[in-house]
């Protein structure tokens, strides 16, 4: 059964909860607005779908609910940050925020983050800069999942590249996709939907693949099975492309910062105990204004993105999209009929409104 429910209602639910769990009720919101634009975009396996998964750590101690930010560094136009594990979506939050105040001064602002957690979707980040007439970039790095090119071991994380910049359009243009072909998050959201993964997604030990959607999730977290980088396991189809890009923003995430990278990030110790993820991210604004004048900078994107949706169209296809143009199209729906809840969604929902004994109807 799927249920619809207004954004209202589920981001009430997600300050509801997150402050049940001891966060702060300002980052609440801040958390709960990151992860509401990802059920707005259309996005299901960072929105509200994700809030079980901080509960969870919250009660295995591995991410803490109250965010104490140490500026290790801080010069000009760049900083960089220790987020002591507490709140990705708070980290992130000021972080974008300062590299935009950097910004404004310097022409770019730059701030790397060590030791913080899953920060929801990249695109939030970049969204904050296109708000202010700013380029925005945001990466982060993340448990492992992807095998290397021509390898097996799950290394690197899916590792998100964000990029976005305003238009003359309704909306920025905004690109937000992870290296990999596929993200965890996906796989999670077909398996509460009782779906196959599509093929192609993962690699297991023995190089082959497979489509047992809970079987693959296990699988992940034993290391027995790896997603498959941007342009699959071959490169004749180009998987040293998104190989590259995923170690990129490992070393973006990681080297900047003296942070932790790979296997270091997987939440388990040895003994298979959980530990925190230690996560780097990586935030970048640019002012346009520091470079060219902002209407002409806003022409010429808006003249780029028309430009590739009136181009010739396949046969088989009604229209073609530009980044950020679909995502704008599924936030008018969602914001007129509400969030899509499964069963399986809705029964964690219901847990966690349970065991901390909220005074609240979904």
């Amino acid at each position: 059964m799927i249920r619809k429910i207004k954004i209202e209602k589920i981001y009430s639910l997600m300050q509801a909860v997150l402050t049940g769990c001891g966060v702060p009720e300002d980052d609440a919101r801040i958390c709960a607005d990151v992860l509401i634009t990802s059920d707005l975009r259309g996005i299901k396996s960072h929105g509200s779908g994700r809030l079980k998964m901080y509960y969870d750590r919250f009660k295995d101690g591995i991410l803490f609910p109250e965010t104490k930010i140490d500026v290790i560094r801080d010069m000009a136009a760049i900083s960089v940050w220790d987020g002591n594990h507490g709140m990705g979506h708070v980290v992130g939050y000021k972080a974008m925020k300062t590299a935009i105040e950097k910004a404004k001064k310097y022409g770019i602002g730059a701030v790397a983050v060590r030791n913080s957690t899953h920060y929801g979707i990249a695109g939030y980040y970049a969204l904050m800069a296109a708000k202010e007439n700013m380029i925005g970039l945001s990466y982060t790095n993340a448990r492992p999942s992807i095998c290397p090119l021509f390898g097996i071991t799950p290394l690197l994380g899916t590792n998100p590249i964000a990029f976005g910049a305003p238009s003359d359009l309704d909306y920025p243009f905004v690109y937000d996709a992870a290296t990999s072909i596929t993200q965890r998050g996906k796989i999670e959201v077909l398996d509460r939907a009782n779906k196959p993964t599509p093929e192609g997604w993962m690699m297991d030990y023995k190089g082959e693949t497979s489509t047992d959607t809970k079987q693959i999730l296990k699988d992940l977290i034993a290391k027995k099975a790896a997603l498959l980088a941007l342009g699959g396991k071959e490169e004749e189809t180009g998987g040293h492309k998104g190989y590259g890009l995923a170690m990129m923003v490992e070393i973006m995430s990681a080297a900047l910062q003296s942070g932790k990278y790979l296997e270091d990030l997987s939440g388990f110790d040895e003994e298979g105990k959980p530990v925190t993820h230690n996560l780097g991210h990586y935030f970048q604004a640019i002012n346009i204004e520091a470079f060219t004048d902002v209407e002409d900078f806003k022409k010429i994107t808006g003249d780029i993105m028309r430009q590739m949706q009136n181009s010739a169209l396949r046969p088989d296809k009604e229209r073609i999209w530009v980044a950020g143009e679909k995502e704008f199209a599924i936030e008018k729906d969602v914001r007129a009929n509400g969030v899509e809840v499964n069963d399986a969604l809705y029964r964690n929902i219901q847990i966690m409104i349970e065991e901390l004994e909220l005074d609240f109807e979904i």
